[in-house]
């Protein structure tokens, strides 16, 4: 182990693992265009899918509304359904958490239980496999025996803490395209289109601004087609999101929908207000700019400033020491000639 560590040590050692590494991003650099996949068109297969799955649901409730069952036949599936982990780890909001991360269906609830079950364990195990047999940082009997608990909390939180990582960066996306979407939706409600050829055809076009806003909007052209209510495509759409703009745009096409008045006169008002909250938002993050940039111009800024002007001065003050300390020889033998 020694002889490794001393030859990785090695000028030459390190010079080739800095070439590998350097050839290694290139080569990542010049393939990952090709690597990725066109996130649009897998966003749309999976609306296609969606739209599917609600027909077939639409048809067998029609023959059998007491037959129609959402179940999960993949091995966690079964695990999870054997041992009714729905039941013993409930979580009354998962489902919409996991909805506006983007993950539907039975398969990621089963995903997300069986997860929460076998990461306390395996967060347990870890953490008593590195204090016991690795390194125990000095840790006291009682805190070094206690310490897989912690594990295992970080395990049973992991799978809630992943979801709505998910869901903020799916909302993040969502909105920052939503004001644009509205402003197309409005055009085309003015322009004669149905709320459903409208939603069709922003989620067409904003698909390049916004994956998931596309995906969203595809979703209610769906359930606006075979749902027995639009106000419930409506809030469907709100509970996916699950931001406060959009919520109040689909309450006021609910109530337009209900009351009968012109949607172009609603989604006029509702764009503009969407318009002015990104603009407050934005006004909001560049006020708050300089606080936070107060922390990083004191550690790299200030320490740079300061050696810009200091160290000129420092070098002459040096340089003159030591022309000092050089006259000085010549000084005593002037002196001693003298006398």
């Amino acid at each position: 182990m020694t002889d490794i560590l001393s030859s990785l040590a090695k000028p030459e050692a390190v010079a080739a693992l800095l070439i590998a590494l350097a050839v290694f991003g290139t080569i990542i650099s010049v393939l990952l265009p090709y690597l990725q996949t066109d996130k649009l068109e897998t966003r749309l297969k999976a609306v296609t899918e969606q739209r599917e799955k609600l027909r077939k649901q639409s048809r067998a409730a029609l023959d059998n509304p007491k037959g129609l069952r959402r179940t999960d036949d993949s091995a966690i599936g079964n695990i999870s359904s054997r041992l009714n982990l729905a039941k013993a780890l409930e979580d009354p909001n998962i489902v919409n958490n996991l909805a506006r991360a983007g993950l539907r269906g039975p398969a990621p609830l089963a995903a997300f239980y069986f997860a929460r079950m076998t990461l306390p364990f395996a967060g347990a195990v870890l953490v008593f496999l590195y204090i016991f047999f690795v390194n125990d940082h000095g840790f006291a009997p009682g805190l070094k025996y206690g310490s897989p608990l912690f594990g295992a909390a970080a395990g049973f939180y992991a799978p809630n803490i992943y979801v709505s990582n998910i869901a903020q960066k799916r909302q993040q996306s969502i909105m920052r395209a939503f004001p644009d979407a509205l402003d197309m939706l409005l055009i085309c409600v003015e322009a004669g289109m149905s709320i459903e050829l409208g939603f069709s055809k922003v989620s067409q076009e904003v698909g390049s601004a916004s994956a998931e806003l596309a995906e969203e909007f595809g979703l209610t052209v769906a359930e606006l087609s075979y749902l027995p209510e639009r106000r419930q495509a409506y809030e469907n759409l709100a509970k996916r999101t699950g931001n406060d703009g959009i919520k109040a745009v689909c309450m006021a096409l609910g109530q337009a929908e209900r009351y009968g008045t012109p949607l172009g006169d609603a989604l006029r008002v509702m764009a503009k207000e969407n318009r002015d909250m990104r603009m407050a938002q934005a006004e909001k993050k560049a006020a708050a700019l300089p606080a936070q940039l107060t922390v990083p111009m004191i550690l790299f800024f200030l320490p740079v400033l300061f050696l810009v002007v200091l160290g000129p001065a420092y070098i002459g003050f040096k340089a003159s020491q030591a022309g000092d300390q050089a006259s000085m020889p010549a000084i005593e033998q002037t002196d001693t000639n003298w006398g």
